[in-house]
């Protein structure tokens, strides 16, 4: 069977395809141009200087980069689900809809490379095409997604050694302090399992990646602080809201927006100190 194109459609469904995408360009363009102001007036504050470069990737336990390909994924899975609601062929929105992420983060590295303290970074790109093809790759094998990037995130004590750097209120935190972040694959065992198992669709084994003692960016600079910055890896379980059976619209698009987060659960954490700690919820 040949995929539908919008020319073949009836010309209601044309016209009202037409209007869906303007819909979606216009309310994008508002969305990341908020953003964009967001973070001019939030984190990019100070002096600027020429566009350059900065390999960034030994910092942070490479946190910043979990979060850029969380990021370039939930874009991208977002785009990818409008433009299949705006009446797109199914691989046109795909393949249009899977790089929205790529496209609508990486920008971003022009404010990096023109601030003193950071610069342009190619791990960055990296992170964000990793997310927006993570995308690509599940909805061209599935058609769905079964593999899900998810974040948690926790306030912690670390930003009050740095606001300026790890966040003063809640927002700015929630970018910033890595410490309180954690990043999690969530899989989808009952769509590998097929029609007939009874494993529950919105049960999901969860594996979670995070870092603690992430003050300064710079290893000997954490040490002369008495900071000893590790990993922890993390066994946990998670819900996917978007399986849980509802008749409401509403509810539907609340699970959805919820999906891109890890739910509270039982974890198990082994860390870079070698110690296996057990946790009855964690956040």
């Amino acid at each position: 069977m040949h995929p539908v194109l919008v020319q073949d459609l009836p010309a209601d469904s044309t016209r009202r395809t037409a209007r869906r995408v303007r819909l979606l360009t216009a309310g994008s363009a508002l969305g990341y141009g908020l953003i964009y102001t967001g973070l001019t007036s939030s984190w990019y504050t100070g002096e600027k200087t020429s566009l350059h470069w900065f390999n960034d990737w030994p910092e942070w336990k490479q946190l910043d980069k979990a979060g850029h390909a969380w990021g370039a994924f939930q874009i991208s899975r977002g785009a990818v689900d409008m433009l299949r609601w705006a009446g797109l062929p199914e691989r046109k929105a795909i393949w249009y809809g899977s790089f929205v992420g790529f496209a609508v983060q990486s920008p971003i590295e022009l404010l990096d490379g023109r601030d003193p303290a950071y610069g342009a970074s190619a791990t960055d790109l990296g992170a964000n095409f990793l997310g927006s093809a993570g995308v690509l790759a599940q909805e061209l094998a599935w058609g769905d997604i079964r593999i899900m990037p998810k974040l948690s995130f926790r306030l912690t004590d670390y930003a009050q050694r740095r606001p300026n750097v790890l966040g003063k209120t809640v927002p700015e935190r929630l970018l910033k302090d890595y410490n309180g972040q954690t990043y999690w694959l969530c899989t989808d065992v009952g769509a590998f399992l097929g029609a007939g198992s009874r494993w529950p669709r919105w049960l999901q084994p969860a594996l979670g990646y995070g870092g603690e003692d992430l003050v300064y960016n710079d290893d000997g600079v954490n040490a002369a602080q008495g900071l000893r910055p590790y990993r922890q890896y993390y066994l946990s379980l998670d819900v996917d809201l978007r399986r849980i059976p509802t008749r409401s619209v509403l509810l539907k698009r609340v699970f959805y927006a919820l999906s891109i987060f890890h739910l509270p659960a039982p974890a198990l954490e082994l860390n870079g100190r070698g110690e296996w700690q057990l946790h009855g919820l964690y956040y």
